[in-house]
């Protein structure tokens, strides 16, 4: 289990021109993520991931680069089965050891951004090792999951108003999802354009179908109030990120003068930042990625503060294979976690990397029961679309 090699690579997958789509984050043409590979001595290969950048598109040299020469050397040696001290030291840096011995976190000045985005990678492929090593699932290490499927719901959603309803219906047809989510904020100019495209969503969809808004953090506080005023009669399932994650009181005020749920975390990293949100009272459901917030270890820590304040947790997981799977598995494991975020946007970082096939049926996705992830990777696309 001593781990041998660590490998990272800038992974960067074009999107078809047919299925590229403008939002706030602009045209997105290509998919992009830091993927990781760990391989111990034994031979046993773990998986990871690490983000950056929201939207699928960025630049990952400096991410790629934390990963292969600084946190990569620091690794070979360790024992991989010791998840928690790794994860400890390399968010705590040259104070670890004090840290360990003193009982409560020292962490560097750089404990945010890269740093964690690293870690998380380095994380998940921990977790897969170890997985792998025991022949058993993530899940089960993590104590169990509460069902083999879990409830998904379609994650994409840029039309117009006139061709909202049926790009959201498209998405329903194809997988049989009872809950899809659609993006509004700046893209619109106005909140009065999201809007109306948010009860036209509506009006095609019925009813029974759960809808969810994702506005990216751009509107300010009062837009936000308006657009919720305006669609107060379409009765959304959550408003994710309807202000900047920067602003805490506005989240907070934000959420104390509406009836809709809010989600929330995508931008966040580690226990102490999700536990600040709850506290705050500034969310319904929170949202950690496990590539960027710290991993499979620090999502099932925020899990707990779920838990712990009566909220839900929804991962965010519009992200590469590794990212997708692991979230996959601390949903299954966590009380609090209730549903899938699925893209039905173009996203060959999910359906690229993996060799078997992942697909919803009848609006659930299967948990995986391989070892480790679960996850074959497909090697070849990551020699294909690695950057130079």
């Amino acid at each position: 289990m001593r781990i041998k090699s660590v490998q990272a690579w800038w992974v960067q997958i074009p999107i078809e021109e047919a299925r590229q789509h403008v939002s706030d984050f602009g045209r997105l043409r290509t998919f992009d993520a830091a993927i990781l590979r760990i391989e111990t001595e034994s031979g046993i290969v773990g998986w990871g991931e690490g983000k950056n950048a929201a939207g699928s598109a960025g630049n990952y040299a400096a991410l790629v680069h934390l990963l292969n020469h600084e946190f990569g050397p620091r690794l070979i040696g360790r024992d991989a089965s010791e998840i928690t001290p790794i994860w400890e030291d390399l968010y705590n840096g040259s104070r670890a050891a004090g840290a360990a011995k003193r009982g409560h976190p020292m962490p560097e000045l750089a404990r945010r951004g890269l740093t964690l985005a690293a870690i998380s990678a380095v994380d998940i492929a921990l977790w897969d090792i170890r997985g792998k090593s025991l022949d058993l699932p993530v899940w089960a290490l993590l104590g169990g999951r509460k069902a083999d499927r879990l409830p998904a719901y379609a994650s994409g959603g840029w039309a117009d108003a006139a061709g909202i309803g049926a790009q959201l219906q498209s998405y329903i047809d194809a997988g049989g999802f009872g809950a899809v989510k659609m993006r509004v904020g700046s893209m619109d100019g106005r909140p009065q354009v999201s809007a109306e495209r948010v009860r036209a969503a509506r009006a095609t969809l019925g009813p029974d179908v759960e809808l969810m808004v994702d506005a990216h953090g751009t509107f300010t506080v009062a837009e936000a109030k308006r657009f919720a005023a305006m669609v107060a009669v379409c009765d959304l399932a959550w408003f994710e990120e309807p202000v900047t994650a920067d602003d805490r009181a506005g989240l907070a005020e934000f959420r104390a003068s509406t009836s809709i749920p809010v989600a929330l975390g995508e931008s966040e990293c580690t226990r102490f930042d999700f536990a600040a949100l709850a506290a705050g009272r500034t969310a319904d459901i929170l949202q950690p990625d496990p590539a960027f917030c710290g991993g499979i270890t620090e999502a099932m820590r925020i899990a707990a503060i779920a838990s712990a304040f009566n909220l839900r947790l929804a991962p965010h997981l519009w992200a590469g294979a590794p990212c997708f799977f692991a979230g996959l598995h601390v949903i299954a494991a966590a009380p609090a976690g209730f549903i899938v975020e699925f893209s039905l946007g173009a996203n060959p970082m999910i359906h690229d990397l993996s060799l078997a096939p992942v697909r919803a049926e009848a609006g659930m996705i299967a948990v995986p029961d391989g070892p480790g992830l679960g996850l074959e990777m497909n090697t070849d696309t990551i020699a294909r679309y690695a950057r130079a």
